[in-house]
């Protein structure tokens, strides 16, 4: 095998991993704190790609997709905090209604998305900065997924101080932990849910924009990465963003190297097998989650 082609699917695995990632943050932390499941989620992702596309349309020029990254964090967030206010918190203690709500929700935004911009979707032109590429051991290293990695490795990093060192995060540890007790101290658990379900939805957004350098964003985008987001989910370890963390790139780098040997669609293909393996063999994922919520 050559190698420069092995360290270039590496580096796809990594870049798709970075990805998996940046889609699964959001589902990890509403089940970990709130066992709700959003099958609205992947449209947060369509959110942020249309809110990207918006923002260059208004913002031209080689740093419009930097103000877009925080216009696509903040539109998702607040609309995650109006789906939670509205809906999330109404059934959050039904969870088969809740999920049936939001497939609903992802219907009608879909419907919508088509409604505005069309079925064919719109195109989001990367800067001229983010053309070309690094020549690594023969492998070529596009400027895009590297903005990429970088992206997911600052999202990934700020998520853990605001969880390890804020008020906050002090908060939804407590929640997490043991969600009655933490009721009972006098936190206002619906206020940790509310914030922790926009977080999650903003960081969707984020997702949006990055892959809307990929690709054009469609009514549909989000659909092709919320499987594989509910799969890192699941194979994490529920509620755990380290595992999250461990499974997005383990994913990433099974879809890559599957591509090696067979092509895109069969690669899903063995995603889906390997996932299921791995949870018969480690059904508790990744990494066992230690929560009382989850053990409710």
């Amino acid at each position: 095998m050559d190698p420069a082609l092995l360290l270039g699917q590496i580096f796809n695995g990594f870049s798709v991993g970075s990805l998996y990632l940046l889609a699964a943050l959001g589902l990890a932390l509403s089940f970990g704190l709130m066992r709700v499941i959003n099958m609205a989620h992947g449209e947060m992702l369509m959110l942020g790609g249309y809110l990207a596309w918006g923002t260059l349309q208004v913002v031209s020029g080689p740093w419009g997709i930097i103000v877009a990254l925080p216009v696509a964090f903040i539109g998702a967030a607040i609309f995650g905090a109006i789906l939670h206010t509205a809906l999330i918190a109404r059934l959050s203690a039904r969870p088969l209604d809740t999920l049936l709500a939001t497939w609903g929700v992802s219907l009608v935004l879909q419907q919508a998305a088509r409604s505005l911009f069309g079925a064919i979707g719109v195109e989001v032109t990367a800067p001229a900065w983010l053309d070309g590429a690094v020549a690594i051991g023969g492998a070529s290293l596009p400027y895009a997924r590297l903005f990429i990695l970088g992206v997911a490795a600052l999202v990934l990093g700020g998520l853990a101080l605001l969880l390890a060192r804020s008020r906050i995060g002090l908060l939804v540890r407590a929640v997490n932990q043991d969600r009655m007790m933490a009721a009972a101290t006098g936190i206002d658990v619906n206020r940790i849910d509310l914030i922790v379900f926009s977080l999650g939805t903003g960081i969707a957004g984020l997702a949006g924009v990055v892959l809307a350098l990929l690709g054009p964003v469609t009514p549909t985008v989000g659909q092709s990465y919320i499987v594989p987001a509910f799969l890192v989910v699941v194979m994490g370890g529920l509620g755990s963003i380290t595992g999250t963390v461990a499974a997005a790139l383990i994913l990433g780098l099974v879809v890559a190297l599957s591509q090696l040997a067979v092509d895109v669609s069969l690669a899903q293909v063995i995603l889906l097998v390997f996932v299921i393996l791995f949870i018969q063999v480690r059904p508790q994922g990744v990494v066992a989650s230690r929560s009382r919520s989850l053990d409710a």
